[in-house]
């Protein structure tokens, strides 16, 4: 197969096929790859066209920059909240809206990403925090760069987590381990990551790429269909919880937290390189 780009209509993603190889990259490398709604949106347009697509036998989704995804865009919201604050007030979106937007987001980005009936791969040259971390989860496998590192850090924003992060880290550690995990955002870096379950392999940063084409060759070059079914039959192995309703749940309580004084004290904070003050309101 020959190797091309693929037009995303945004450059917050570049797409790339070679050799059955889909590689995503999440690109925003000045805000270390943070969400945005452009990046989101060609994200699932993306994700949605490879799984019917059969020239594509991977995926591989990576950031630019040195880092893999910072998760939301945490100084986004702060120019946001800045802006409510000085009367600049955007068109009311109600709490239902801004949920349901958001369960259609998680289901095309992550929640697609684990039930995607092809190996996918997630290669972190760098920090994968919040929902950046539960999008690396949603992959079947990950590599790490050695100076790579993974936090939940919803905490610190007074946010309780989104994009399938609860479920997926409670699948991968357990309960104990994944509660600590979220209450505290520690950073885990690759070695503990990879003592953890979290990373399959650890790597040097200039030998990440190398070896991420490396394994991305030998699944794209497995049994698609026995691949197909081995996920499906792994997916279910994890127990009965379900990942749609987690997410459910998780857009939910993201949107009602949004509006709580302890996120916008922190979003601020965060901003200022201090520590956040939370009231529990």
């Amino acid at each position: 197969m020959t190797q091309h780009s693929i037009d995303t209509h945004t450059d917050h993603l570049l797409a790339e096929l070679d050799s059955g190889i889909l590689t995503l990259t999440l690109n925003r490398p000045e805000r270390r790859n943070a969400l945005s709604s452009q990046m989101i949106s060609a994200l699932m347009a993306q994700l949605d066209a490879a799984e019917s697509d059969s020239n594509v036998r991977c995926i591989v989704v990576t950031g630019s920059g040195g880092a893999f995804c910072a998760g939301g865009d945490v100084k986004g919201m702060a120019s946001h909240a800045q802006s409510r604050t000085e009367g600049a007030q955007p068109p009311p979106q109600v709490l239902d809206e801004r949920v349901y937007r958001q369960r259609i987001e998680q289901r095309g980005t992550s929640g697609r990403l684990f039930a995607m009936p092809k190996p996918t791969l997630a290669a972190l040259p760098g920090p994968a925090a919040g929902a950046g971390m539960a999008l690396a989860l949603s992959c079947d496998l990950r590599i790490m760069a050695s100076t790579a590192i993974m936090t939940t850090a919803f905490a610190k924003v007074g946010f309780p987590g989104d994009y399938g992060g609860t479920y997926l880290l409670t699948q991968l550690v357990g309960p104990a381990k994944a509660r600590e995990l979220y209450f505290l955002s520690d950073r885990l870096d690759a070695e503990e990551s990879l003592r953890l379950g979290l990373a399959n392999w650890v790597c040097e940063s200039e030998e990440l790429q190398a070896k991420t084409r490396e394994i991305a060759m030998r699944l794209a070059s497995g049994p698609a269909i026995a691949y197909r079914y081995m996920k499906e039959q792994l997916n279910r192995a994890v127990g009965s919880s379900d990942l749609g309703e987690s997410m459910d749940l998780e857009a939910t309580y993201m949107a009602r937290c949004r509006d709580t004084e302890d996120h916008r004290n922190a979003v601020d904070a965060f901003t200022r390189r201090e520590a956040p003050v939370f009231q529990g309101r």
